[in-house]
């Protein structure tokens, strides 16, 4: 009989990915580096380990959405008061802040539980296509 195999802390390696996303599809992109922060391209993928690597998206500014998705698809928050809804556009965030579409993005396709928000610390996302992280060396991860 077999045992099953669990990762330690010791068996983790991190690496780190830089990924380019000027003209890849949100939901598309976001899928993928949501599979690299959760570590489940690896063969040593424990559910309940972080295993992920770092990652860090460039060029969010130019991420692109399929449809009408741009004018209709509607981020809300709410402040607790009473009439404290608040409703923007894709097409609003991004012009405020293109970041925060994509991040939302990755974010809620991690567990929601605090082993997502520590996988959700590895990543990195600029709306340009700069990057002050040069001396981790990132690969380049081709999706």
């Amino acid at each position: 009989m077999t045992r099953t195999y669990s990762a330690k802390k010791a068996d983790i390696t991190r690496k780190w990915y830089v990924v380019d996303a000027d003209g890849k599809t949100l939901g598309h992109l976001a899928a993928q580096v949501a599979i690299v922060l959760r570590g489940k391209h690896k063969p040593v993928f424990t559910p309940h380990v972080d295993t992920g690597d770092h990652v860090i998206v460039v060029n969010a500014e130019k991420v692109h959405l399929t449809g009408d998705k741009v004018r209709t698809k509607t981020y809300y928050r709410h402040s607790g008061y009473p009439g404290g809804l608040k409703a923007e556009t894709v097409k609003e965030v991004l012009s405020r802040k293109p970041a925060v579409v994509l991040e939302r993005a990755i974010k809620g396709m991690l567990p929601k539980t605090p082993l997502g928000k520590q996988m959700a610390r590895k990543l990195n996302v600029y709306a340009g296509p700069a990057h002050p992280h040069r001396a981790q060396r990132p690969e380049v991860l081709a999706l």
